[in-house]
C-alpha cells in the first residue's frame, strides 16, 4: 500500500543527527551493529562541505521521518556517462509497506533520467531476500557478472604507500 502522505526532500544540515541515526540502525539491520563509525561531523562534511561528493534525501510521511536515500554519482566510461550510485536506502521496519522506499527510489531514477544519467546502480547483501524481491518487482536486474572489491583500513593505507 502507498501511503498518500509521502514527502521526500533533500538534506539539509539540521538532518545530520537524523541521518547518523538511520546509518545506525540500517548497521544493526544488516547485522553489523559495531561496524558505523562515521560521527555527525563526518556525515556533515560529506553532504555539506562545499565539495561534497555524496547526497542524501529524505523521507517523510506525516511529517515523521521514517527513512533515507544517500547517493553519489559515478561514471560509465563505456556509456561516457554519469549514473547515480544508491549507497544507502532505509526506512524504519514499523514504517514497511508504505511506499517510502519505493518513492525514495523512483525520485532517484527520475533523477537519474533527468540528468541524463545512464544508469542508476546499487547493491544489495545477499541474503538480504525483502529488498532484492522489492528491487526485482520495479525492474531492477542483479550484476552477477561482477564480483566487488574493495580496499580499506590497513589494507588501503599499506597499499597506498607501497612503491
Amino acid at each position: 500500500m502507498n501511503d498518500s502522505n509521502i514527502t521526500l526532500r533533500p538534506a539539509l544540515p539540521a538532518d545530520v543527527p537524523r541521518i547518523l541515526e538511520l546509518i545506525k540502525a540500517l548497521a544493526l539491520y544488516e547485522k553489523e551493529p559495531d561496524a558505523v563509525v562515521a560521527t555527525e561531523v563526518d556525515i556533515h562534511r560529506a553532504l555539506f562541505s562545499e565539495n561534497a561528493k555524496a547526497f542524501a534525501i529524505l523521507c517523510d510521511i506525516d511529517a515523521t521521518n521514517v527513512g533515507f536515500a544517500l547517493y553519489f554519482y559515478n561514471f560509465s566510461t563505456w556509456r561516457g556517462k554519469h549514473g547515480i550510485f544508491l549507497e544507502d536506502l532505509f526506512v524504519e521496519p514499523e514504517h514497511r509497506g508504505r511506499g517510502a522506499g519505493l518513492a525514495m527510489l523512483k525520485a532517484l531514477a527520475k533523477k537519474a533520467v533527468e540528468e541524463g544519467c545512464e544508469r542508476f546502480e546499487w547493491n544489495v547483501l545477499d541474503w538480504n531476500t525483502p529488498s532484492i524481491q522489492f528491487y526485482e518487482s520495479v525492474g531492477a536486474v542483479p550484476m552477477s557478472d561482477w564480483i566487488g572489491y574493495r580496499l580499506s583500513g590497513e589494507a588501503l593505507a599499506t597499499f597506498a604507500s607501497t612503491k
